[in-house]
This record gives structure tokens, C-alpha cells and sequence, in this order.
């Protein structure tokens, strides 16, 4: 499993990254801790480690007494994979999900079922158990064990799924307490910026593109400073990251929604939220329009 500090730097390694596209630095450039601090607003201490973690796949050099120099160009260092490594709990948690859709898992099960074919630990499949509950994946009989809701049959979950973030996600912009950091504005927008630019969409990893598209929802509700919306969106971006990722591959309306994000992004930056909002809805409207379609064509 993970460590919580391994999980850090590599988070932070990937923001340091995305600074370093954004400012387009070239090889040879002196990475200095306390500016990429600053920019970040995090201590020097993180920003070492995630600078650590680039000289681990040769993005960053360290010279003794000299600090940390970049190798690689903008280019180079967007086609790296900084893979979170995956904890116990959300390699059982995904397993899990897949198989019950696959059909390779009954409605119903019990906690000693599950331990004996996956081999579980049981503080894991205690822990996992109560996280599907508390996305609304599972819930306990009446009697004993578990059982596997409606919610993890694909169609429904992907129609009710858009449909609450239609909800609460444009009116999450509107929210009096929304403050978005123009840093990490900047940041987001140069992700998509590049996808955007891409000469060749279909060489970047489906991985790549997904976490561009969760992380700039998760951005926007976590800048409405209401932890429920956040927790909400998280929660969503979960089962979308188990229902819908496959559908990544499929690289046709990439470069479309990665507009329509920048869109938003450009109205928050002009102040514009009653903007941003009728342009959330609108881009989470097309989503659960195409769903709708699928649906009605399988």
C-alpha cells in the first residue's frame, strides 16, 4: 500500500510539471524550491520531494550544492506517466465493481465470500465494504451479507449520475464563498490547452485524458467551498472513473469537451459565473444527452 507522503510528492510532482509546461521552461533550467513553493503554496519540503520524484524518471537533475536542474523539454515531459500507485483498498474496491458488472459476482454476498475469493485482508474488506456503502454501491440485508444495488447497472448510474451533476454543479459556480486560485487556474487551463493542441489525440493515454477531465470538475466544486459538493463530485468522478473510462479511448469528442472546459474557465477568470454556470450546464446537458442516446440505442 501506498504511503500518504508517496502519494504527496507524486501529486506535487505532477503540479510541478504542469508549472514547468505552463512556463515553458527549457532543458537545462534551475528549478529553484522556493518560487515553485510559492507558486504552489505549499512549503519547500514537498516541493523537494515531488523534485525528487522527477529526477526518479530523469525529467530533473540534482547537482550537489547546485539544486535541481530541468532535462527534459515541454514536450518530453508531458508524454511521463506519474503513476499513483494503487492502495489495497481501491485495487478490492475496483475489482469489486468491475466483476459485479462484468456478471462475474451475484446480487448477493457475504463478507466471508468475498474474503475467501479475493484473499482479503480483513481490515481491507471491512473498510472497502463500508466505502461501496457510502457511495451507494451496496447495502446490507435485511438478515445477512450484502447486496449489490441498482446503482452499479451502468445505463442508470451514468443518466442518474449526469443528471445530479446537473443539479449541483452549475449552481455550485454561483455559490457566494466561490474563489477559484488563479494559479490553479492557469494550471488546469494549460492541460487542456495541450490535449487541445495535440497533433494526435489518440497517442495520449486514456488515463492521461480522464484525470484532466475529473480533476477540473473536482477544481470547480472544491472552489465553491462546500465540502458536500466536493464529496459529491468525487464520489461521481469515482464510479465514472469504473463506468465510463473505456469510453476515454474513444478519443472522437476529447478535444470538444477539453474546449468547452476552457470556456468555463475563461468566463471564472473574467468574473463572468453567471456565464460559467449556463456553460456548465450546457456541457454537462450534451453529456447526458449522448448518454440518453446510448442508452436508447443498446
Amino acid at each position: 500500500m501506498q504511503s500518504a507522503s508517496s502519494a504527496s510528492s507524486r501529486r506535487i510532482a505532477r503540479q510541478i510539471l504542469d508549472l514547468i509546461y505552463e512556463a515553458r521552461f527549457d532543458p537545462g533550467h534551475h528549478l529553484r524550491e522556493q518560487p515553485l513553493a510559492d507558486a504552489l503554496g505549499v512549503s519547500r519540503t514537498p516541493i523537494r520531494a515531488g523534485l525528487k520524484e522527477l529526477t526518479l524518471l530523469g525529467a530533473v537533475e540534482a547537482r550537489p550544492n547546485q539544486g535541481f536542474f530541468l532535462l527534459k523539454s515541454g514536450d518530453e515531459l508531458e508524454r511521463l506517466a506519474i503513476e499513483q500507485p494503487i492502495s489495497n483498498d481501491q485495487a478490492l474496491y475496483e475489482q469489486l465493481v468491475r466483476e459485479r458488472i462484468a456478471g462475474a459476482l451475484p446480487e448477493t454476498f457475504n463478507q466471508t465470500e468475498i474474503a475467501q475469493r479475493y484473499e482479503a485482508d480483513r481490515g481491507v474488506l471491512t473498510r472497502t465494504l463500508l466505502r461501496l456503502a457510502e457511495d451507494g454501491l451496496i447495502a446490507r440485508n435485511a438478515g445477512h451479507g450484502w447486496r449489490f444495488l441498482q446503482t452499479l447497472n451502468s445505463e442508470i448510474a451514468l443518466r442518474n449520475g449526469y443528471g445530479f451533476r446537473l443539479m449541483i454543479e452549475p449552481a455550485a459556480l454561483l455559490s457566494p464563498q466561490f474563489r477559484l486560485d488563479r494559479q490553479t487556474l492557469k494550471r488546469i487551463r494549460a492541460r487542456h490547452l495541450w490535449l487541445i493542441t495535440h497533433p494526435d489525440i489518440t497517442q495520449v493515454p486514456a488515463k492521461h485524458i480522464f484525470e484532466t477531465d475529473a480533476s477540473f470538475h473536482e477544481m470547480l466544486a472544491e472552489a465553491s467551498d462546500n465540502p458536500f459538493v466536493l464529496q459529491a463530485v468525487q464520489q461521481q468522478n469515482r464510479l465514472r472513473r469504473l463506468l465510463e473510462f473505456g469510453s476515454y479511448h474513444n478519443k472522437r469528442r476529447v478535444k470538444e469537451w477539453c474546449e468547452e472546459h476552457v470556456a468555463i474557465l475563461d468566463a471564472i477568470r473574467a468574473n463572468r459565473l453567471d456565464e460559467a454556470a449556463m456553460r456548465m450546464r450546457d456541457h454537462l446537458q450534451s453529456a447526458y444527452d449522448q448518454v440518453v442516446v446510448k442508452v436508447a440505442r443498446d
